[in-house]
């Protein structure tokens, strides 16, 4: 990660960011829908600090490639900017997704979408460029990577269902009783849970491959992640219907 310092440091201060919040939730409760406000840019700040320093991490494998400047700067500005409308929409006490009962709320809801959009198709850039550069690592460690990116370009996308809806809850409003910290619905469905699980292939099933690259021999090692990836594909999509089906992943 020290050839990209921009987004090593970035993940810093998103961890740094996740502690100010944290700290927020702890004395200021702001309710809304339900939840403390602050929790929301909290996770975010978490996520896109693992986003960052994951990003990093695969760009020093394809380091002379094509638009990988591109991929590190865009990624850090744009879910920069994203975690800004999530904290000061906490800030407000409004919600910053979904959120369109004023024209400022409007414009908010609407950068950030486009700047998520923008972000997702550098990742599929940089799928690309492992697809087409060559990348001199264990096949089964190369195979996660390029399987973990595709499968996150996919399940990223999915968060246009909760757009399209202007809701990730399906069957009760959003809100209400749910699990700890992660606040999925017990209650009614929620679309969180497969956008959650498809986007962390990202950095799974790289893991996997390199783990397995390190135990087994090939090809025994890449049927092993192709495997664990068709897996996690059948699992996300069977989230995915039973969310909208409107049945909690857990009933309480």
């Amino acid at each position: 990660m020290n050839q990209q310092p921009l987004l090593f440091w970035g993940g810093v201060g998103m961890f740094a960011l996740a502690a100010i919040f944290a700290t927020l939730a702890f004395l200021k409760s702001i309710e809304i829908t339900g939840v403390n406000g602050w929790i929301k840019p909290l996770k975010f700040a978490v996520s896109i600090g693992i986003y960052y320093w994951t990003i990093a991490f695969l760009l020093q494998y394809v380091p002379g490639a094509p638009g990988v400047h591109l991929v590190s700067t865009g990624t850090f500005v744009l879910l920069a900017w994203e975690i800004v409308c999530i904290g000061g929409q906490a800030a407000r006490g409004v919600r910053s997704h979904f959120n369109d009962t004023t024209a400022f709320d409007g414009l908010i809801f609407g950068s950030m979408g486009m700047a998520i959009s923008a972000a997702v198709l550098l990742a599929a850039w940089l799928a690309w460029l492992f697809f087409t550069e060559p990348v001199t690592l264990p096949p089964a460690y190369l195979l996660g990577i390029r399987l973990g990116l595709l499968i996150f370009v996919v399940a990223s996308f999915q968060g246009f269902v909760m757009v399209a809806r202007l809701s990730h809850s399906v069957g009760v409003p959003d809100g209400g009783p749910g699990l700890p910290l992660v606040n999925w619905s017990t209650r009614g469905g929620d679309l969180r849970i497969p956008h959650f699980l498809g986007m962390h292939a990202l950095q799974i099933l790289p893991l996997a491959g390199y783990f397995l690259a390190d135990k087994m021999d090939e090809p025994l090692a890449s049927r092993c992640v192709i495997a664990l990836a068709t897996l996690m594909v059948i699992v996300t999509v069977g989230l995915a219907v039973q969310a909208l089906s409107g049945r909690p992943l857990i009933r309480l």
